[in-house]
């Protein structure tokens, strides 16, 4: 076997949230392919980084009146705490705001440059005047142009796969403010990439490098037409790297963020004395990324134009998979299956998580469901039930003595579970996890069945059998390990366990094909617990709430249930003229204040327009803070007789909806409106 070298890498989380066990199917199952290439003895390199710029970074910041390199530093920590405890071990794990990566940035410009494959063009891009600032593709939501599917993004509709731009969307809506954006004009920079369009139609369709579906997608939505240039800006103020020859504009995030797995294998490469070409520019090392299907084309067409232009290596294959459903649907906050990484290991081991996902997962795209009550049979059964109890089973028996020196008869069922080993290893390597979960358990099952036919406990009672059992065990600690040895790429802490137990670590996948003899067998100590129903539902409870204390982002989805209405029935009837004695109008936040004293109020003073000015006490400090009103407009009873407070008077209210606390949402009208306009 010709030894390997291989870098590995999964997309790049997104600094502005937690990770979730949607995300984890990704980092898990790229986890284990990495583990089973080291365990076979190639050179492998896991990199990854934090995907730190963009309007969401900056935005999140701003709101919570900090930098975004604070923010970004946390949510490094937070995600790299979330990854350990899922036994996922990166070689290096770096940030996309990094020197690294910005000299690579650097790099990989100046060839498009060179290659003549850069244009300037006057652009309409969507503007959120409420936020001032011109908004990217993935903050701009509608309904799709194409199929009708409504809340898509500003780029492409993940119902039917069709690409176009957000002034394409109908009734678009800004992700930030929920307000509807303009269409303003920009100078922004574009790469050709229909330049490369033979290169493309070539890698794509060339069987190496894709699944079947995946190139078969490409030909389809993307090859058969000419391929759009790539928008490769965004104008300022927009966190990201300043663009070296066109200082108003910085790249895009889709741009650097790629250049981050090169960014973090040069980190590494600095730490270990080795060549960032080594792993780039050479064509004896394989490149492999895995990523989920959403971003398919990031990877497939825009990333390998930019390493081909660059003289980078290209990948040798895209591993791209499907989503997590949880029972059946899409993972749901209002439901608790949207579940952070973090309360999942609260409330269950990690460890059947990832060999739940493996017995699952396949090299093609389909999508992943994990039930709850599958996940709870098939880990109980297949863990606990089948491949612990045969240490269980046996170990006690044989604890604090050896081995046998030479392996007993075992009616040659090691040697069996040895010759499918390069089959288990074809699983692996294709990422069809499942089938060789499948005939790794069918080990475990003969194994268990040797336990059960030559029972150990009744030998112990025979002090005239002691020879016979010290056979017996090694047989069973010995099918034990070999099944371990070729789950340990899904099973890291089983397999740690295991090494301790028989004071031999597992590092090499030679180890399933010889027995291990002589060895002294430490005390058993217990591997796993049983997953009970009640920490299922603990969690998704906890989850729940979770989601339901964080506040919602704008437009994100919708949420018609009846709760609400429930919770504060409609009013009584009232006559038109009733309404008409309400003077709502128009007003801009000019001046926004604490209150002292005061723990739920702020102080407004709102402009009507002209000189004409309310003073307004509103009880919404909960859910804003002074410095993120001002400028806002809003709906004002500007009509409302004057209250006398003990902090001043108020002249008005300032409309909301919500059930308070953080649940406070101001009424802001859409752009167009002015202070003073009448409500009607």
């Amino acid at each position: 076997m010709t030894n390997r070298r291989i870098l590995v890498t999964a997309a790049l989380p997104y600094a502005n949230g937690h990770i979730h066990i949607g995300h984890l199917v990704e980092y898990i199952q790229t986890d284990i392919w990495v583990r089973f290439q080291k365990l076979r003895g190639h050179q492998c390199l896991f990199v990854c980084a934090d995907d730190t710029h963009g309007t969401a970074i900056m935005m999140r910041a701003r709101q919570e009146g900090r930098s975004e390199e604070e923010l970004i530093a946390e949510m490094s920590e937070a995600h790299q705490a979330d990854f350990a405890k899922f036994q996922i071990e990166f070689d290096n794990y770096g940030s996309t705001n990094s020197d690294s990566n910005r000299k690579y940035c650097n790099e990989i410009w100046a060839a498009h440059r060179e290659a003549g494959r850069v244009v300037e063009a006057e652009v309409t891009r969507p503007f959120d005047e409420q936020e001032g600032i011109f908004l990217a593709d993935r903050f701009v939501k509608g309904t799709c142009p194409k199929c009708k599917s409504p809340d898509q993004y500003g780029d492409n509709c993940d119902k039917c796969g069709s690409t176009y731009t957000p002034d394409e969307l109908i009734d678009p809506v800004s992700t930030l403010s929920g307000s509807t954006p303009i269409m303003k004009q920009t100078t922004q920079l574009f790469i050709q990439i229909e330049q490369l369009h033979d290169f493309l139609e070539q890698w794509t369709q060339s069987g190496e490098h894709l699944q079947e579906e995946v190139a078969n997608y490409l030909k389809g939505h993307f090859l058969g037409n000419e391929l759009r240039d790539w928008d490769i800006s965004r104008p300022k103020p927009y966190f990201g790297f300043e663009i070296p020859d066109s200082t108003n504009n910085c790249w895009y995030v889709w741009f650097d963020a790629p250049i981050g797995y090169i960014g973090s294998t040069d980190d590494w490469c600095a730490a270990h004395d080795q060549k960032t070409e080594d792993w780039w520019k050479n064509p004896d090392t394989e490149i492999h990324h895995f990523i989920g299907k959403d971003i398919t084309y990031f990877h497939t067409l825009f990333w390998p134009a930019m390493l081909k232009t660059a003289g980078f290596n290209l990948p040798t294959k895209v591993h791209i998979h499907g989503f997590l459903t949880v029972d059946g649907e899409k993972m749901s906050k209002s439901k608790g299956t949207f579940i952070k990484a973090s309360t999942y290991e609260k409330h269950i081991d990690s460890t059947f998580l990832r060999y739940y996902f493996a017995s699952k997962l396949g090299s093609r795209l389909d999508d992943l469901d994990l039930n709850f009550q599958d996940f709870t049979e098939k880990v109980n059964s297949d863990l606990v039930g089948k491949v612990v109890n045969i240490a269980s089973r046996a170990a006690k028996f044989i604890s604090g003595k050896t081995l046998c020196d030479t392996y007993p008869d075992d009616g040659g069922l090691f040697q069996q579970a040895a010759e499918e080993g390069e089959q288990i290893a074809k699983h692996y390597e294709h990422c069809e996890y499942s089938q060789a979960v499948r005939l790794i358990m069918a080990q475990a099952d003969r194994a268990n069945k040797y336990v059960e036919d030559n029972q150990p406990w009744v030998l112990r009672k025979d002090p005239e059998k002691e020879t016979e059992l010290q056979d017996v065990c090694s047989v069973a600690i010995n099918l034990f390990r070999q099944v371990v040895v070729y789950l340990s790429p899904v099973l890291p802490e089983i397999a740690r366990k295991t090494g301790e137990l028989l004071n031999e670590p597992i590092t090499d996948w030679a180890q399933s094909q010889t027995p291990l003899t002589g060895n002294t067998v430490e005390k058993y100590q217990h591997m796993l617990k049983r997953v009970e129903e009640k920490s299922i539902t603990t969690m998704v409870e906890e989850s729940k709430a979770e989601n339901e204390a964080e506040a919602p982002s704008p437009a994100s989805q919708w949420d018609d249930s009846a709760e609400t209405l429930e919770a504060e029935p409609l009013a009584e009837e009232c006559t038109i003229d009733d309404f008409f004695k309400v003077d709502l109008r128009v007003a801009r936040i000019v001046e926004a204040n604490h209150v002292e004293g005061a723990d739920k109020l702020l102080q407004l003073t709102l402009s009507l327009g002209g000189d004409v000015t309310r003073n307004v006490f509103a009880g919404i400090k909960s859910a804003y803070t002074p410095e993120e009103l001002v400028g806002r407009l809003v709906v004002c009873v500007a009509n409302l007789k004057p209250r006398k407070m003990r902090f001043g008077m108020s002249e008005g209210m300032v409309a909301a909806a919500g059930a308070g606390g953080t649940e406070i949402f101001l009424l802001n009208p859409d752009e167009g409106a002015k202070p003073g306009h009448r409500v009607h």
